[in-house]
């Protein structure tokens, strides 16, 4: 082949070029009219004056592109500094192509041409040439190579410090992490192990130094697992068991009850409470823990019959409230009528399914007290949220505590009804019995972005942490978190209550986490901020029959993230970026708060929160929380609606066993379309990480330390570890002995922390995801053990599974 030839390498890499500039020009002009960077449109003109220059064979493209190659280092150091998954989203197209470009098959016919009389051959000129042009190119590709190799090293999110050592107990001669509530040190009452909601135990046979040694004991399989005919998409294994004496007590998805023998993970017993999920308009199918009543409260005198000395309580998806005797899994029948509370009574609009507690109830020395979840954005006439309290061994409604009728708790009277579409109470509520408190986490009234018709008084306490009288039910104060929600901000999790020594004074504290980053830490006699709190201008506009509140509360210890910038999308390419900037311009953004709107308005942080149903772990004696900080933007769009019968978000054609119609709003002007803020491959629009965990020190509100966590292993079509810090599901747990622990990741992992510096100190792969809060309890060999429960979460993605697994140091 002579070498005036064409070039097939040259040709195509030609038209690569010319195919990326075309792209690149017309998507960065697009930006450009947005208001966006200049950075794309220009580089599509280097791209497309580069592939002329190649038609050409002209040596003067590596010189070009060496020019854009340098361009394009400079502006993505000025945008991400040295983090290194926003500089390879940035550069690694323009780097991949520099390094074609040097290739022979493209190099050696560049400066082609015809020799004259004593010219050395085409070969030889060529090489020549290129040893001229092609230096500039190698030069600046090797400069964006070790800048890439310094920025793998560097971590510009990571905040380093040190947790002092625990200090002095918040109350002399009692244990901070037991007060109000003794329970022995090796076992976990409650779905935070105590009514406090801490999450702490105060074992302490796990430590920093031995940790690495831990192994798996044995692993139990429920048995139930999803994908059986009825199952909604959100079908999760999300239980904390209790270790009560030497007995675990443990829910499935599908409701039933198990008892397993904690040292070897043989099952005891187990009891089936017959739910059929295909008669029932579930959103979710799930079940968080169980709930018990110790025999030493129970009545000095029990009816004959029927009675338990000691309960198991499980609320069930079909709206029931079920005691079980701790021993053999058998019917209290004692309680209610024959051994169970009918939750659908009172209730108006009854529809099986979408009504029920998802989450463990509140026990006292003499009440239950029970919320439930009521479908998002479905219509305006959903059940009520009501908050009720029974009598624990008889089951009588004791008070009711609607929000809607925030004065008339007592009991209400036979043929009348709760309040239609009420705010509700879905995750778990706290308790203090010596100050005679519950305190009841509470969402918004349905619809979720739109709030035109809410009432005073649903108003008052929509999106707030509620103190409830125990006696009466009667609100003894109210904090809320987020005014005139439009955004499910509801709050998702479990107040922690916590003791903390605040100026040389105890202060009995709850801490308070919210979706949108927030940890309140209040007074909890009084709901008054023991941390600042400030009230923030903003962003108005809402949609047409609705408003915004003028000011939102901001907490002095806040993991709200910056507001999103174009220099914060990011992408697989310079290209999936480039769309998620253009994506970002064209939302109505204006910061956190921004109203919903018909043009689509970017929600950030999302809707999945910052945190979750999980909560944090606070530590009574170190006075810090442990907590596990996710952030995802979510997309909110609202579509009018024009009649009460048509789905516009859903669609008319469904499956028979499908979802309820979400996001339809019927009864509202517009039903809403949400959805995660991704890139047309599916990857998130916002730069990693996106999650975290962190240590705060909730006397000051500063963070001690913050780390990314986890990786990219289950949640990527390649399946490869890039520890970019993920999202969490499922709450952590910490421990006396100075380790804390999580399993939620959407990778496959539990992890140990060093509580003191946040170092991971060990991991074991899952078999499934694990979406659900460990627990740890001692077993009757004296060995500490940590428990999870891997099962996945369907609507998150996470794989299924039914498996039980606890691990400990070797014998």
């Amino acid at each position: 082949m002579k070498h005036s030839e064409p070039s097939v390498a040259l040709w195509a890499m030609t038209i690569l070029l010319a195919i990326l500039g075309l792209g690149a020009l017309g998507g960065g002009l697009w930006l450009i009219l947005l208001g966006g960077s200049w950075y794309y449109a220009l580089a599509g003109l280097a791209f497309l004056v580069t592939a002329a220059l190649l038609a050409r064979r002209s040596p003067a493209a590596l010189t070009v592109y060496a020019l854009l190659v340098a361009v394009t280092l400079v502006w993505a150091l000025w945008e991400a500094g040295l983090d290194w998954w926003p500089l390879s989203a940035r550069g690694d197209v323009i780097a991949v192509v520099g390094a074609l470009l040097l290739t022979p098959w493209v190099t050696r016919r560049l400066g082609e041409r015809q020799p004259m009389a004593g010219e050395p051959a085409p070969g030889a000129y060529a090489v020549g040439v290129f040893r001229g042009t092609g230096l500039a190119l190698t030069a600046s590709l090797a400069v964006v190579l070790a800048v890439g190799v310094a920025s793998w090293f560097t971590d510009p999110h990571r905040i380093e410090g040190v947790v002092p050592p625990a200090g002095q107990m918040a109350a002399a001669g009692a244990d901070p992490a037991v007060q109000g509530e003794a329970v022995p040190d090796g076992e976990w009452h409650a779905y935070g192990r105590t009514g406090y909601g801490q999450r702490y135990s105060p074992l302490t046979g796990i430590t920093p130094q031995n940790v690495d040694r831990l192994q798996v004991a044995w692993t139990y399989n429920t048995g139930d697992l999803r994908g059986q005919p009825g199952d909604p998409k959100e079908t999760t294994f999300e239980v904390t068991p209790l270790k009560i004496g030497n007995r675990l007590y443990l829910c499935s998805p599908h409701q039933h009850v198990i008892a397993l023998d904690a040292t070897t993970g043989k099952e005891v017993w187990r009891r089936d409470l017959k739910i059929d999920p295909t008669q029932l308009a579930l959103q979710h199918l799930t079940c968080r823990g169980l709930s018990y009543h110790p025999a030493s409260q129970a009545a000095a005198a029990p009816a004959a019959g029927g009675s338990c000395a000691a309960k198991l309580f499980m609320p069930t998806a079909d709206g029931r409230l079920v005691a079980l005797d701790p021993k053999d899994g058998s019917i209290c029948t004692g309680f209610g009528r024959n051994g169970e509370v009918d939750l659908w009574a009172n209730m108006p609009n009854v529809r099986p399914g979408a009504y029920y507690s998802t989450s463990p109830p509140v026990v006292t020395a003499g009440l239950i007290v029970v919320g439930g979840t009521v479908l998002d954005n479905v219509s305006t006439r959903e059940q009520s949220g009501v908050v009720r309290a029974f009598d624990v061994d008889s089951g009588a409604l004791v008070w009711n505590w609607d929000s809607a009728k925030p004065d008339q708790t007592a009991p209400i009277p036979e043929g009348q009804t709760y309040t239609v579409n009420s705010p509700n109470s879905w995750s778990i509520s706290s308790v203090d019995e010596a100050l005679g408190m519950v305190y009841v986490p509470l969402g918004n009234q349905p619809p979720d972005q739109w709030g035109g018709n809410r009432s005073p008084e649903v108003e008052r306490s929509s999106s707030s942490v509620v103190a409830l009288d125990l006696a009466t039910g009667r609100v003894r104060w109210v904090f809320q978190t987020v005014h005139h929600d439009l955004w499910d901000y509801d709050v998702p999790a479990q107040p922690s209550l916590i003791d903390l020594t605040v100026d040389g004074m105890s202060v009995p504290a709850l801490v308070q986490p919210t979706k949108q980053g927030e940890l309140f830490v209040l007074d909890r006699r009084t709901g008054r901020p023991v941390l600042p709190v400030t009230e923030k201008p903003a962003p108005q506009g809402a949609a047409e029959g609705d408003r915004t509140a003028p000011t939102q509360p901001v907490s002095a210890l806040s993991y709200d993230p910056p507001p999103l910038t174009g220099a914060d999308m990011w992408g697989a390419t310079m290209f999936d970026q480039l769309a998620c900037r253009i994506a970002l311009k064209r939302l109505r953004y204006e910061g956190r708060f921004t109203p919903p709107s018909l043009q689509g308005s970017l929600v950030y942080p999302g809707n999945f929160g910052v945190f979750n149903w999980g909560g944090v772990a606070v530590d009574p004696r170190r006075q810090i929380a442990f907590t596990t900080p996710t952030y995802l933007a979510f997309v909110s769009q609202l579509v009018p609606r024009q009649d009460d019968r048509t789905q516009y978000v859903q669609g008319d054609e469904r499956p028979q066993y499908s979802l309820p119609a979400l996001n339809e709003n019927f009864g509202a002007p517009f039903a809403v379309k949400l959805a995660p803020f991704v890139s047309v491959l599916g990857l998130p629009c916002q730069a990693p990480p996106w999650g975290y965990v962190a240590a705060a020190d909730l006397t000051t509100g500063k963070t001690v330390w913050k780390h990314k966590n986890g990786t990219t292993l289950d949640a990527s079509p390649i399946p490869l570890p890039f520890r970019m810090g993920v999202p969490n599901l499922g709450g952590p747990i910490v421990t006396a002995g100075g380790v804390a622990f999580l399993s939620g990741t959407i990778d496959y992992y539990v992890r140990a922390y060093d509580v003191s510096t946040g170092r991971q100190l060990w991991e074991s792969r899952l078999p499934a995801g694990g979406q659900a809060t460990p627990m740890t309890y001692q077993g009757e060999d004296g060995r500490q053990y940590v428990l999870v429960a891997a099962g996945g979460h369907g609507s998150l993605g996470t794989k299924g599974g039914d498996a039980v697994i606890a691990y400990a140091l070797p014998k």
